[in-house]
């Protein structure tokens, strides 16, 4: 994986994170997914954060 498309998602509750790719030429705004959360057992949003 190139580190120049990789984004760290954070959720804001916990402050678990994933990782995930982005692709900057066709996407502008910050990225959010709804992911699994372990400590909270259920999908939540995870929002995308600096590195």
């Amino acid at each position: 994986m190139s580190q120049d498309n990789l984004i760290q998602l954070r959720a804001k509750e916990t402050g678990e994170v994933y990782w995930s790719r982005k692709n900057k030429k066709g996407v502008q705004r910050k990225i959010e997914l709804k992911k699994y959360s372990k400590k909270l057992r259920k999908h939540v949003v995870f929002k995308e954060s600096k590195k």
